[in-house]
Formats: C-alpha cells, sequence, structure tokens
C-alpha cells in the first residue's frame, strides 16, 4: 500500500484534533464507574494521592491502635461486670429472695469463679508487663497484655487448667508462661524479675482482699456474708498461689527466677516439662490427706499474720457446694 500524499498527511493531521475532541468528550459523558474505551488513558495520580495514606491522619490512626493494643479488652471489662454483679447479688442474698431457698446458692460459685478467672488474667499481665517494659515487643496486641485470658495463645495451660485445678480440687495454681521468649528480654536479672512478676501480681491481690475483709469484719468475728467467704477464697487461692509459685520447679515461676543462671542449656532442656511439672503439683496437692492438710495449714498461716477471721472452709464450701 503507498504512503500518503503530503496533501492527505494533512488533512488527517487537521481532522485528528477534533476527532481526539470527540473522544475526550465521549469519556467525560460517560456515566461514572463505566469501562474505558480503548485509547482512555487513566488519569495520573498526583503527589496529594501519593501521600494520603502517609499524613497526619494516618499517623494518628497507628497511634490509636498503638493505645489499643495496650488497653484492657472488653472481655475483662466482662467479666468485672460479672464479679462485680455476683458479689452485689451474694452480699444482699438476693438469691434467696428469687428462689426462697438457700439451701443450694450458685452466685458465690459465679463471684470466686469470675474472681479467679481475673486474678489469672492480672498474675500472666504481671509477666508480660514487665517482659514488654523490657524490650519484648510479640506480645503487644495479645491477650496478655490486654488482659484477656480467653486470647492466650495457650489457653489448656493458661486459663483451661488452673480453672480445673480450682473446681477439681480447690487449689489456685496458675499455668505455666510458655509463651514468654526468654531471649527477648536482655539481661538475666531481668528475666529473673520477669519471672517474680507473677508472683509479686497474687501477693498484692492476698492483700488486697484481705484488706477488704479486715474493713468489713471486726477482729476476731466471723461472717456468713456470701460475697465476704467469697473474698476469703481469693484470698487463700491468691496467697497459695504465691507460695506455690516459688517452688523452683520447671513450669512455675521460681524455676523462671533460676533459669537464666542456670549453666549450659540447662534451662532450655527443662523448659519443655514445664506443663508436667504444674500437673505433677496438683497431683500431690490432690491427694485427699495433703487436700485437706492445706487449708488448715493456711488457716494457720492467716491467723499468725492477725487475719483469724479468714475462714478458707466457708469459701470452699460456697465455691464447691456440690462437694459439700
Amino acid at each position: 500500500m503507498s504512503a500518503p500524499e503530503p496533501t492527505d498527511r494533512d488533512e488527517a493531521a487537521a481532522l485528528r484534533p477534533d476527532a481526539d475532541a470527540a473522544v475526550a468528550g465521549d469519556a467525560d459523558e460517560r456515566p461514572e464507574g463505566a469501562a474505558p474505551v480503548d485509547g482512555d488513558e487513566p488519569e495520573a495520580a498526583g503527589p496529594e494521592a501519593d501521600s494520603a495514606g502517609e499524613g497526619p491522619a494516618a499517623a494518628e490512626r497507628d497511634a490509636a491502635r498503638g493505645v489499643a493494643d495496650l488497653l484492657p479488652s472488653p472481655f475483662f471489662v466482662l467479666l468485672l461486670g460479672i464479679a462485680g454483679l455476683a458479689g452485689w447479688f451474694s452480699w444482699t442474698r438476693a438469691e434467696v429472695d428469687w428462689t426462697g431457698d438457700d439451701s443450694t446458692v450458685y452466685l458465690p460459685f459465679v463471684f470466686i469463679l469470675a474472681g479467679w478467672i481475673i486474678s489469672l488474667a492480672l498474675h500472666e499481665y504481671g509477666h508480660a508487663a514487665l517482659a514488654y517494659r523490657f524490650g519484648d515487643r510479640s506480645l503487644r496486641g495479645s491477650g496478655y497484655l490486654r488482659l484477656n485470658p480467653f486470647g492466650f495463645r495457650d489457653l489448656f495451660a493458661g486459663l483451661l487448667m488452673p480453672v480445673a485445678f480450682l473446681l477439681l480440687g480447690g487449689i489456685g495454681l496458675p499455668g505455666p508462661a510458655t509463651y514468654l521468649d526468654p531471649s527477648a528480654v536482655p539481661g538475666k536479672a531481668r528475666r529473673s524479675l520477669v519471672a517474680t512478676a507473677g508472683i509479686t501480681v497474687n501477693l498484692v491481690l492476698a492483700a488486697a482482699t484481705a484488706a477488704a475483709v479486715v474493713l468489713l469484719v471486726p477482729a476476731e468475728m466471723f461472717t456468713d456474708n456470701w460475697m465476704l467467704g467469697g473474698l476469703m477464697y481469693l484470698c487463700y487461692l491468691n496467697l497459695g498461689a504465691a507460695l506455690l509459685n516459688v517452688l523452683p520447679i520447671p513450669g512455675l515461676d521460681g524455676f523462671g527466677v533460676i533459669a537464666p543462671h542456670l549453666p549450659g542449656d540447662a534451662a532450655e532442656r527443662m523448659r519443655p516439662w514445664g506443663l508436667f511439672g504444674v500437673i505433677a503439683v496438683f497431683a500431690v496437692l490432690w491427694v485427699p490427706p495433703v487436700n485437706v492438710e492445706v487449708p488448715r495449714v493456711m488457716t494457720q498461716v492467716f491467723a499468725g499474720l492477725g487475719l483469724p477471721q479468714i475462714d478458707v472452709g466457708f469459701g470452699e464450701v460456697l465455691l464447691r457446694f456440690w462437694a459439700s
């Protein structure tokens, strides 16, 4: 095919702007969202579009997400609400007004169980918060830093097993802290401090519940108030958890304290046995003679501390009503 003559090229050039304008006009008249036709060019994104996700608004969103990663979970707030309501109804004996029967009550059980789960969440939070303070960022946004026991990475060891210990034997014993990475916290002393954080939290909770009982129950006197009985038992559970966790057995916090100072890789070889170490401690405490003796000894400990009004047996009857 021959090339066009110069006059043909001139005519084509003269007609081309009109054709381009027609195409542009058609594109302007097409409805929004219509598919492009051949020849349409996508509009280039300007500098403002490129930086839209990197401006102050994006920084504010990132900051908000950062704060949310450290706020208490709605599940923890729900637990507090359940414990508060069950405690109030136990205080007023509302359940008897509803049913007319005080032979078996259930709200004190709910109060103690919710209080123990809250104690577990705070225990693990103590470990995680101090590890975070020392540089471990892997737990940010997790159930440990957000006080959500239902969001624990190991739900069985962190929540289900300690609840089973409580219901089966009336024993306050948290599960092993299997989620912590010792290498993420620099320094042996800091790793030992992270291990002691859980014990410290349990001691603080025991002291707080004991103080509430002392304020509400006169010295040398006892009470049959269900809420106070629940507080007494929560004091017993948290103090027992603190004392048991001092033992240098894999899976307990006492082992976590000495683990950074063990020679070679001894700690790493023993750490996988933590779950079995905790179960072994529970098995010993579950033996009937031991299970009966421990509350008696703890009652003597409370009396020695000047807290004779803390009746461990009353709280256990309220919790394990099916066993009484």
